[in-house]
């Protein structure tokens, strides 16, 4: 069956319904005005052998799936070499040559060779099935916001839940090594003060993804690094306005960077 043949099926009506979106969203087409999490059916899904059917290449899409999920203190997998080990040195290569701290939009950036591959199997329906499916919710239907940093600031980290419009975030490292003991490693905590005691620490190198389905206590951040540190973020959201206003708060912030340098 068809990728397209199975978008919306077994989704609550308000995520079947289908709305232009504004120039640059993701996704294009066939999607909802708004994203309903929604379980899964009981059964095996019927798009398992998806990279079959969509090409995906540069995903280790067995690794992605073989990382288990953890339900405490909330929803989250942490995965490693989920990039294939032909692809890693193109994608370092590609990486866009971005001077400003902070996350950018792709819609910022100018993407190239193996790393824009990289993006558009990120934003794709197939690999949103996939994620779903670990977490036993609908993404298919949710507007997808994908930012990319090279540099981090040390005001960067601060503990925080994400807010209530996202309903899951991934986050892809593509750094070679990693040598703060401490500082920039992504953890996975219990309150909105505390660093330590964490649940999980996660690595920001080549390869390695987290991912976490936003809640009220899904509190994470990290100590405070300034310097490289290299990271692509996608965020499943619940419709498509809060997307449009999420890239233009984003540009906005950048542009006050670019004025005041901070």
């Amino acid at each position: 069956m068809a990728v397209s043949a199975l978008r919306g099926k077994g989704l609550p009506s308000a995520c079947r319904n289908r709305a232009l979106y504004p120039p640059g969203l993701r996704p294009r087409s066939g999607a909802a005005t708004q994203c309903v999490p929604a379980r899964t059916q009981a059964g095996a899904p019927e798009w398992t052998n998806v990279e079959a059917m969509t090409g995906l290449s540069i995903l280790n899409l067995d690794a992605v799936r073989a990382a288990p999920v953890s339900r405490e203190p909330y929803s989250f997998f942490l995965g490693n070499d989920v990039l294939k080990p032909e692809a890693v040195d193109e994608i370092r290569q590609d990486f866009p040559a971005i001077a400003k701290p902070g996350y950018l939009t792709v819609d910022e950036v100018a993407l190239k060779g193996r790393f824009k591959a990289l993006i558009d199997e990120l934003e794709s329906d197939a690999f949103s099935r996939i994620m779903g499916e670990k977490f036993g919710i609908d993404l298919v239907s949710c507007p997808r916001l994908t930012t990319i940093m090279k540099r981090s600031q040390l005001k960067y980290g601060s503990i925080h839940t994400d807010g209530p419009s996202k309903v899951m975030t991934m986050l892809i490292y593509m750094n070679d090594a990693w040598d703060a003991p401490a500082a920039g490693r992504l953890r996975v905590l219990y309150d909105g003060k505390n660093y330590e005691p964490f649940a999980v620490e996660v690595p920001p190198t080549m390869g390695t993804m987290f991912a976490f389905l936003r809640a009220d206590n899904s509190w994470h951040g990290h100590e405070p690094f300034e310097g490289e540190r290299r990271v692509v973020q996608v965020a499943w959201v619940k419709d498509a306005n809060e997307l449009e206003r999420k890239k233009k708060r984003n540009r906005t912030a950048q542009f006050l960077k670019g004025i005041f340098g901070r």
